[in-house]
């Protein structure tokens, strides 16, 4: 879908992403890469309709063939709309010559994350005003073994019904104010096994999925 916003908001962010600083192998770090501003040249030149249609007119040239006008351009991907469930996938693998190879570097994620500086000014279900848009880690999903073979275990966290995250996901908009992590106990959970973990545990894992529920 082709924006016609303002180039000089359309790569704004609801908070300063530049003040972040992310530190490296972290969840943090990940958005902030995954979300930088890339600039297309050279062969990434961009296709552009209107310089084409203004540089060539209507009409195609002396051999019958349309001349395409390519141009330098800014690509950034950025949330438009914030989900009451963030849900993050980590690529655990690279590429090691012709073999994939499991990455095994512990990632580190909090328990509340704002994910503000990497939402668009003018993200849709966000408050005007709001610098700020919090959620909460209630499940993690680990996986220990190689690219061959392994085993997937879970950390979930057992907590009361989260009022505001129902009415974000039946009425579009909550009225959250919560900017704490929600109370509950961690468990982990393998096969048929479950015991109790403390947070620390549930942080110190090496995440392959991540769950996050909106807060505010």
């Amino acid at each position: 879908k082709v924006s016609t916003d303002d180039p000089e908001i359309a790569f704004c962010t609801l908070a300063n992403r530049e003040e972040l600083n992310p530190e490296e192998d972290s969840i943090h770090h990940c958005l902030y890469q995954f979300t930088r501003n890339e600039t297309l040249t050279e062969t990434n030149k961009l296709l552009c309709d209107v310089c084409t249609q203004r540089h060539c007119g209507p009409k195609n040239n002396i051999k019958g063939e349309k001349k395409y006008i390519y141009t330098n351009a800014k690509k950034q991907m950025l949330i438009s709309l914030a989900p009451p469930v963030l849900t993050l996938h980590l690529k655990r693998f690279q590429h090691a010559g012709f073999n994939l190879q499991k990455v095994n570097r512990h990632i580190k994620f909090p328990e509340v994350i704002d994910l503000a500086p990497f939402c668009t000014a003018k993200c849709k279900n966000v408050a005007e005003g709001n610098t700020k848009v919090l959620y909460s880690l209630y499940g993690v999903v680990e996986h220990s073994g190689t690219m061959r073979s392994g085993h997937y275990t879970a950390y979930v966290k057992m907590r009361a019904m989260n009022n505001h995250l129902s009415d974000l996901v039946l009425r579009g908009q909550s009225q959250a104010s919560e900017t704490e992590p929600v109370k509950g106990q961690w468990f982990h959970i393998s096969d048929t096994h479950v015991q109790p973990v403390s947070v620390s545990k549930v942080l110190s894992s090496q995440a392959y999925l991540l769950f996050y529920e909106r807060l505010l």
